[in-house]
C-alpha cells in the first residue's frame, strides 16, 4: 500500500478501497478476483500519475477520455501484457467508473466507448475417455501410503466425475455429502452453491479415503487432510498429476484442472445440452460453456479428416 499512497490522492484512494470493499462484502467476488481489481487499478494510477504530472486525483479521473484510457492499454501492451490481461485491466477501470460514477464523482462513457482487446481464441484441451479413467484409477496414484493413494484418488476423481474446480473440491466437508448419497452440495466463485449429482463411483473413491484417512474429520472441516492433518493444498495435486504425467504418456496441458475440461467436453458429446452442463460446471454465463461445442466440432472434423474416403 506504500507505494498507493506516494502516487495517488488520498480522497482517490479512500474511494478506491471503499469500492474494493463493496466488491467483496456486498458482490463477494472471489478473492482473486478482488486481487486482480486491486492490482489493476494500482497500475492504472500509478500511469496516472506520469500521465497527469502529479498524484493522480478524483478530478484526474473524473475528467479522464478516452485517449487516456488507450494510452494506459498502450504502455501495457509495451511492457508485453496480453490480450486477455488487457481486457481484465480495462473490466477492472471500467467497474471502479461505475462506482464513483454512481457518487457523481466522475463519468464512465469513456471507458465504456473503448472496444475491449480481441482475445485469442483458445481451445481447452480435454483428455480422451480413456486417458482420464487412468488418471482417477486407485492403481495410478503413486504413493506409498494407501490412504494419501486413495485421497488423491478421491479428489481427482470429484474433479472428473463432477466437473469441479480444484478449489471446489479442496473445499469440501463431509456434511457437503450429505444429500442422501444421490447429490453435491459444491461451493463455487463469489460463494455461489449449486447441487451436482454424485456418481456412485464418486461417491465410492469418497468414501474409501475416508475410511483410510488417519486424521479426525469434523462434519464442518474439509474432508482432504495433508499429510499432517492440515487442508490439502492444492500444490500436492498439481504435483501428483505431473508424476501421473510421465507414467502415462500425458501432454503437458494435462493438469488437474483438465479433468474439468474433460467432464464437460464428454457430456457435450454424449448429447448433453449447454444449459445442463453451465449448471453442473457453476458458469454465470452460457457463453462461457460454448467454448466446448469448438472443442467438440473439432474432434468432429479431426475423425472426418481421418476417415471419410474423400476427406
Amino acid at each position: 500500500m506504500t507505494e498507493l499512497l506516494i502516487i495517488a490522492d488520498p480522497s482517490l484512494m479512500a474511494e478506491r478501497q471503499g469500492w474494493l470493499d463493496t466488491l467483496g462484502q456486498e458482490r463477494r467476488l472471489a478473492a482473486k478476483t478482488l486481487d486482480a481489481y486491486e492490482r489493476d487499478t494500482r497500475q492504472f494510477l500509478a500511469f496516472l500519475t506520469g500521465h497527469v504530472g502529479g498524484p493522480a486525483g478524483l478530478d484526474d479521473v473524473a475528467t479522464l477520455r478516452p485517449a487516456d484510457l488507450r494510452a494506459f492499454l498502450a504502455a501495457r501492451r509495451r511492457d508485453g501484457t496480453g490480450a486477455r490481461s488487457l481486457g481484465r485491466n480495462l473490466a477492472g477501470i471500467r467497474s471502479f467508473l461505475r462506482h464513483l460514477e454512481k457518487k457523481g464523482l466522475a463519468n464512465a462513457a469513456g471507458a465504456a466507448a473503448i472496444r475491449s482487446p480481441k482475445q485469442p481464441r483458445s481451445l481447452p484441451k480435454p483428455l480422451t475417455d480413456t486417458q482420464a479413467l487412468d488418471v482417477v484409477s486407485d492403481e495410478m496414484q503413486m504413493h506409498d501410503e494407501p490412504w494419501v493413494a486413495a485421497r488423491n484418488a478421491a479428489v481427482l476423481t470429484l474433479l472428473y466425475g463432477c466437473g469441479l474446480r480444484i478449489a471446489e473440491a479442496l473445499d469440501l466437508t463431509p456434511d457437503d455429502f450429505a444429500g442422501g448419497g444421490e447429490t453435491l452440495r459444491v461451493t463455487g466463485k463469489g460463494g455461489k452453491t449449486r447441487i451436482v449429482p454424485l456418481l456412485a463411483v464418486v461417491r465410492d473413491a469418497a468414501e474409501k479415503y475416508r475410511n483410510l484417512c488417519p486424521h479426525h474429520l469434523p462434519a464442518n472441516a474439509p474432508l482432504f487432510r495433508g499429510v499432517r492433518g492440515g487442508k490439502l493444498q492444492p500444490a500436492i495435486i498439481q504435483r501428483a498429476m505431473q508424476t501421473m504425467r510421465g507414467a502415462l504418456g500425458l501432454p503437458e496441458s494435462a493438469t488437474p484442472h483438465v479433468l474439468r475440461h474433460s467432464f464437460a467436453t464428454h457430456l457435450l458429446a454424449g448429447g448433453g445440452d449447454l444449459r445442463t452442463i453451465q449448471e453442473l460446471l457453476g458458469h454465470a454465463s452460457l457463453s462461457t460453456t460454448q467454448v466446448y461445442t469448438g472443442i467438440d466440432t473439432t474432434r468432429l472434423l479431426d475423425v472426418y479428416d481421418r476417415t471419410h474416403p474423400r476427406a
